[in-house]
């Protein structure tokens, strides 16, 4: 499975079209990925035919929400519900940085059919092995969660992310989607060892490694092949 960031319809064509598995729609890359507007997510739903997971992140400062942050938040999955739309990137912590299970259990209360990833907010956790233990208990609407295995990028992780699949495979959890810094010079060394089933892609798979450029058709077409 190759994820790919877009921010836009035409972004997400461009990615369905070169062979991209799933998308990750956000808005606001440069603050790490915020949540996009109503007319930008359907008319990138509308647009393809692959996965869409929707970001639902308010603000840029940080994963602890107060309560008016959860409302909100809710009223944006809230959207995506009415348009039949169940998929979405969210995540929240404590105080403590421990998983914040008190939101996920109202959330999966109220819209039950949720399929989430789980975003880096799983980064920021005190302790990666009990976070994981902890969102295994909602592996049926958190169907995966996003990490670089607690460092900057899935380099520096690396090892971290190789314990996290093996986690994987043991409980039958969520799938480990690691992200952050794969590009196609370091995919192949980096899936060798964290043997991962799922890999997430951002400006690593742009011309000038940039968001400001579009998708580049070589990079994707090599990294299809190396993880074939």
């Amino acid at each position: 499975m190759i994820e790919c960031i877009v921010q836009n319809a035409r972004d997400a064509k461009d990615a369905e079209k070169l062979g991209v598995t799933r998308l990750e729609l956000v808005s606001a890359i440069e603050l790490g990925g915020l949540t996009p507007t109503y007319g930008t997510f359907k008319s990138v739903i509308d647009s393809v035919h692959i996965p869409v997971q929707v970001m639902i992140r308010p603000h840029d400062y940080g994963f602890i929400y107060n309560q008016a942050d959860k409302e909100v938040m809710k009223k944006d999955i809230s959207l995506l519900h009415e348009m039949g739309h169940h998929r979405i990137v969210i995540g929240a912590l404590n105080e403590d940085k421990t998983i914040d299970t008190d939101f996920l259990d109202d959330l999966f209360r109220e819209f039950p059919e949720l399929n989430v990833t789980f975003h880096r907010a799983f980064d920021e956790v005190g302790d990666q092995i009990e976070a994981y233990q902890t969102l295994s208990a909602y592996r049926k609407n958190i169907k995966r969660i996003l990490t670089s295995g607690g460092e900057d990028n899935c380099a520096a992780g690396v090892d971290s992310l190789r314990q996290l699949v093996q986690l994987q495979h043991k409980l039958q959890g969520p799938k480990v989607l690691a992200g952050s810094g794969l590009n196609v010079d370091n995919i192949q060394t980096l899936h060798k060892t964290i043997q991962a089933d799922e890999y997430h892609f951002g400006s690593g798979v742009r011309r000038k490694q940039s968001f400001e450029e579009s998708i580049d058709r070589d990079k994707i077409k090599r990294i299809i092949n190396i993880l074939r």
